[in-house]
């Protein structure tokens, strides 16, 4: 009799969560009209905002994946000293409030800073830049990938790299037909993550980056100047896009797309 009540008390407390995310964006996009939406799209500034934001956050998840599955690889599979510390390393963009991680990257990615000093020799520039646009939100983005991965390696058997081993298969092949196939599922999940963790990054993009602008900025930019009429139309664009992406890719991905951490099979 318990277990018969606890599922429709968890669906009621579970709804009630439900509505207060969904709500608010209903809302919001149901104030817009198809003919205000097609006149904020006719607009180049919006263009370019939408842009650069949805390419800023491709190229910053892709580089987040290459670079972040590696590590979670070694996370997964490696006991080290100070691997704590490393851990600790990978969460703590996610806990540093976006403005101070903007501080930050500005004083090494600046014209004087250590990174943007020789990066400026060579021709590449961070401070109002799209480089700067995709460090901002690849530096608060990544920890999705990195801790996704390490899940989802997490999650296949040793057993199995031994096995493929054993039969002839060198580090590589095993780790790119076994090891990778198998938590691919948990890796696209958090690449799904980063990349909308990144795509609505404003805080440290404002201050490193200002321009060009990102959809965010834009937002923001025409709310303090124009209020909710001016900026709302611009705002249901990007939820529009956000969730256009996410259903295109679920559709695409099928049963891979799973949570983080879960390895699920086509």
């Amino acid at each position: 009799m318990r277990r018969t009540l606890m599922t429709p008390a968890f669906a009621a407390l579970g709804a009630v969560i439900l509505l207060f995310v969904t709500v608010p964006i209903v809302a919001m996009v149901a104030k817009e009209t198809p003919t205000s939406l097609w006149q904020a799209l006719r607009e180049p500034e919006v263009r370019s905002a939408l842009w650069v934001s949805i390419s800023a956050a491709v190229v910053a998840t892709a580089i987040a994946v290459a670079l972040g599955v590696p590590l979670g690889y070694v996370m997964a599979r490696r006991d080290f000293a100070g691997k704590a510390v490393v851990q600790g390393l990978v969460d703590m963009p996610v806990v540093v409030p976006h403005t101070v991680a903007g501080i930050a990257l500005l004083g090494v990615l600046s014209p004087r800073g250590v990174i943007g000093g020789p990066a400026g020799a060579l021709g590449l520039r961070f401070v109002d830049a799209f480089p700067g646009t995709v460090a901002a939100m690849l530096f608060l983005s990544a920890p999705f990938v990195i801790n996704a991965a390490r899940s989802g390696f997490e999650a296949v058997s040793p057993r199995l790299e031994n096995v493929s081993r054993s039969l002839g298969a060198g580090a590589w092949q095993t780790f790119f037909r076994v090891s990778l196939p198998m938590s691919s599922g948990a890796i696209l999940s958090g690449a799904v993550m980063c990349w909308a963790r990144a795509v609505s990054e404003f805080g440290a993009v404002v201050i490193l980056a200002y321009h060009p602008q990102v959809a965010c900025t834009l937002i923001y930019d025409r709310y303090t100047g124009f209020g909710l009429a001016g900026s709302r139309p611009v705002a249901v664009l990007l939820v529009l896009i956000c969730l256009a992406f996410f259903v295109l890719l679920r559709l695409a991905a099928g049963r891979r797309v799973g949570p983080p951490g879960v390895a699920t099979n086509a």
